[in-house]
């Protein structure tokens, strides 16, 4: 089987880390994914690294902390000596061909300054073949649409939704779907990339790299999927009982809350976020969840392909994403901050080694990592993982093991700063390199920590919303000394050490991994 080794590593963007139907969800039904983890490994406790996209792409692959890849915001070039999956991979003979996206920033220097590398942020991980480009213009796609006759302008307005939708008034605004079918969608259309490449290729070593974008905003769902969930059905936001209230926690907390996007973002411009009724707010929370579906169904299409054509038997699945989406709670939307909803996302893997069948079904309870998604690939393809590498390899959890070493917390860091605008800057009387938070999350307790702002503690066995900040209180200055002790190790054990391992002797160079 080694020879016919396959890897089909699909990420989503912008999705929940509870939205699994798998997970006991109120509402989400994901089949596909439900099958693929009876198949597989759900790793329950997964959360990345970073946010927004760019931050959390380059550290799911370069298996790099943000604090050692640098490339804080989307638009923060990425140092081009660092290695990453795909530059890996082609080590081993393979050529990672990518469908969709990676938002990667390319290293200025040495380039032209009229290089059109250097106006804009969503390049092309280093070392990645291109089957499909799908960057935010999305101009592959909407080509596809003009030629099947919609009439669109561009993508200004091709997620404009229906006029005078049946049902809309009641439902509100997300409710109506965009003019294009669920099979004419960028969903399908990344799908149907994907199975145009494997249809010739079944009896080849492959890596695809998948990359929806959904349920990504703006929340705008094809039907039927705009029309899957019951809006009384959903859970409502989490969140204090206003945004004055919620604002009143920390400092960076009430910035956040200043100037939120408008629903425009989501899915209509005539509603400010902040003044949001509870129609529009289910409507989007049931649309978001449609789009979920969606990306499940997609995902069967592409599943159904390996089972039909025998290739399960050599491939292994991966499925993740970027980060997560407050979906409101905590009167947010996006990804921004520290609370949970942000940085909790999926992680599934189906290993089809007959060694992995005792683990098949298995949950993972133990917390895991975006950075330990590279060395896991690398581990599964027989490759070695780079020393700088900052995740570890999950086949010991696909082997039916667990590593008495492992981890006993999880870590993820933020940036705000604003090198354009000075937005956060200025408001809160920051210096751009001080406009950073680093958090540390055990079973129990989550500490967060601000470079140059006051702390934050949750209990979280008593406060799991996250409503509580208990960094003031003098009963738990042993409890936040003792996590403010356990991140400043995890950064010191995990500084940048590409060279470290090595020392320069008579007999030559010596290497302690």
């Amino acid at each position: 089987m080694a020879a016919l080794r396959k890897v089909l590593f699909i990420s989503a963007d912008q999705w929940r880390g509870e939205c699994l139907s798998t997970l006991g969800h109120p509402c989400v039904r994901t089949p596909h994914l439900d099958a693929l983890a009876a198949e597989g490994v759900l790793f329950r406790r997964h959360y990345t690294q970073a946010s927004p996209c760019g931050p959390a792409r380059t550290s799911l692959l370069t298996g790099l902390y943000m604090m050692n890849h640098r490339s804080v915001r989307n638009g923060t070039p990425l140092d081009a000596r660092h290695t990453n999956l795909a530059l890996e991979a082609r080590k081993g003979g393979y050529e990672p061909t990518l469908f969709g996206y990676t938002d990667t920033s390319v290293d200025p220097r040495g380039r032209a300054p009229g290089d059109p590398a250097l106006r804009t942020y969503e390049g092309v991980l280093p070392g990645m073949a291109v089957g499909l480009q799908l960057p935010d213009h999305m101009a592959a796609w909407i080509a596809d649409l003009k030629a099947k006759g919609y009439s669109i302008g561009g993508r200004e307005d091709v997620y404009d939704p229906v006029p005078d939708y049946p049902g809309a008034e009641g439902r509100g605004a997300s409710f109506r779907p965009p003019v294009f079918t669920a099979e004419d969608s960028e969903t399908t259309f990344v799908a149907d990339a994907v199975l145009k490449f494997l249809s010739v290729r079944q009896d080849q070593p492959w890596f695809v790299h998948p990359v929806f974008l959904r349920p990504h905003p703006p929340l705008v769902a094809p039907e039927p999927y705009n029309n899957l969930y019951d809006p009384a059905a959903v859970p409502m936001p989490v969140r204090a009982p206003s945004p004055a209230a919620e604002a009143a926690q920390h400092p960076f907390l009430a910035y956040a809350l200043e100037d939120p996007p408008d629903l425009g973002w989501y899915c209509d411009e005539r509603i400010h976020l902040p003044e949001i009724e509870e129609r529009e707010m289910r409507q989007i929370r049931a649309t978001y969840y449609g789009l979920i579906s969606q990306v499940d169904d997609q995902i069967g299409r592409l599943m159904a392909h390996l089972k039909a054509t025998g290739e399960d038997e050599h491939t292994l699945v991966v499925f993740t994403c970027d980060h997560g989406e407050m979906l409101g709670d905590h009167w947010l939307w996006g990804k921004p901050g520290y609370f949970d909803p942000s940085f909790h996302i999926p992680l599934i893997i189906r290993d089809p080694r007959k060694e992995a069948d005792g683990s098949r079904g298995r949950v993972v309870e133990d917390f895991t990592e975006a950075v330990d998604v590279m060395p896991t690939i690398l581990d599964w393809l027989g490759l070695e993982v780079p020393p700088h590498c900052d995740g570890r390899s999950l086949r010991p959890f696909l082997d039916g093991e667990r590593p008495t070493d492992w981890r006993q917390e999880v870590h993820w860091e933020y940036d705000f700063r604003d090198p354009v605008n000075q937005r956060p800057e200025t408001a809160l009387g920051l210096a751009s390199d001080q406009c950073t938070l680093n958090v540390i999350r055990d079973r129990r307790y989550k500490y967060v920590h601000f470079t140059a702002l006051p702390p934050l503690l949750f209990d979280l066995e008593s406060d799991p919303q996250e409503l509580v900040n208990l960094a003031e209180d003098p009963a738990y200055a042993p409890v936040v000394l003792a996590f403010a002790q356990k991140m400043l190790s995890w950064r010191m054990c995990h500084d940048e050490r590409t060279l470290t391992g090595l020392f320069l002797t008579k007999d030559g160079v010596v290497e302690r991994r």
